[in-house]
């Protein structure tokens, strides 16, 4: 009966399938909605900061209900980018097990990555920049936008190994967001198996690239250049370089290339199919 009525979900064998056909869909998508759904994922992941920074900027809250509620709050962005449909950097690491199953060559899946990755930054550091002109850091008498900064200029001082393995715990998490999303068969599904894994990794302090392209862009934007200190563009690269490795290897690393191995090494290819939204 579950079968019947679909509340059964895919199991973990049927889920490392499903993510290597989104995977060949996604390195096959035309330029132009590749880079369009890249760029909505950037403004998608920066609705959730601004979201969850709204929450940090409350100095009312106790330390680990901030972290607990800032981490629900960024939830928001990966349930827009999985349930609306856009294409994230983080997320799209997966695609290394298309890529090892010989689905994609290596050069779909650099340029996927590559165009994906500078089209969040567009989404992000844009929503960035709109913001900035809103008016919306005065709010809380000016601690949102206090916060803002504040969290800006932390990222960009983070020592380039520790923001390395911030970066690596971060999308181990957030990958496992999306190997749990496939797992579920409705909205619904889909929405609680991202927020538990998401709220750990703000929570725990990790470092998201995309993320990174909103938080340190809005500080810049924010702040008296006379006092930045630490923050700057050049920080925000210091920031982003290892972060993103880490990235890399948390999610095509210790997810998608792990599952490969337990699911998919001695499974024949499939041949392409229409990938689950």
């Amino acid at each position: 009966m579950p079968e019947v009525f679909g509340f059964d979900c895919y199991s973990p064998k049927e889920i490392a399938e499903r993510v290597e056909n989104v995977g060949v869909t996604k390195a096959n998508l035309p330029l132009l909605s590749m880079s369009a759904l890249g760029v909505l994922a950037g403004g998608f992941i920066g609705l959730g900061a601004l979201f969850a920074t709204v929450v940090f900027s409350d100095s009312s809250l106790a330390f680990a209900v901030s972290r607990l509620l800032g981490g629900l709050a960024f939830s928001l962005g990966l349930i827009l980018v999985v349930v609306a449909g856009a294409e994230l950097f983080t997320g799209n690491n997966l695609l290394v097990m298309a890529w090892v199953s010989r689905r994609i060559p290596a050069s779909k899946l650099v340029e996927n990555l590559f165009v994906v990755f500078v089209a969040n930054f567009i989404g992000a550091a844009g929503l960035a920049w709109l913001v900035s002109l809103s008016g919306h850091a005065n709010m809380n008498d000016g601690a949102v936008g206090k916060t803002a900064i504040a969290i800006a200029t932390a990222k960009c001082a983070l020592p380039f190994a520790e923001a390395f393995f911030k970066g690596v715990l971060c999308n181990l998490l957030v990958c496992l967001a999306v190997w749990l999303a496939l797992a579920g068969r409705t909205v619904t599904d889909k929405i609680l198996a991202i927020i538990f894994p998401i709220s750990a990794f703000v929570a725990a302090g990790f470092e998201h690239s995309v993320a990174n392209m909103y938080f340190i862009p809005l500080g810049l934007f924010l702040a008296d250049p006379a006092s930045a200190g630490a923050l700057s563009w050049g920080g925000f690269v210091h920031n982003l370089i290892p972060v993103t490795l880490g990235n890399l290897v948390g999610g095509a690393g210790l997810v998608g290339l792990v599952y490969w191995l337990v699911y998919r090494r001695s499974s024949p290819s499939a041949s392409p199919s229409r990938a689950d939204s």
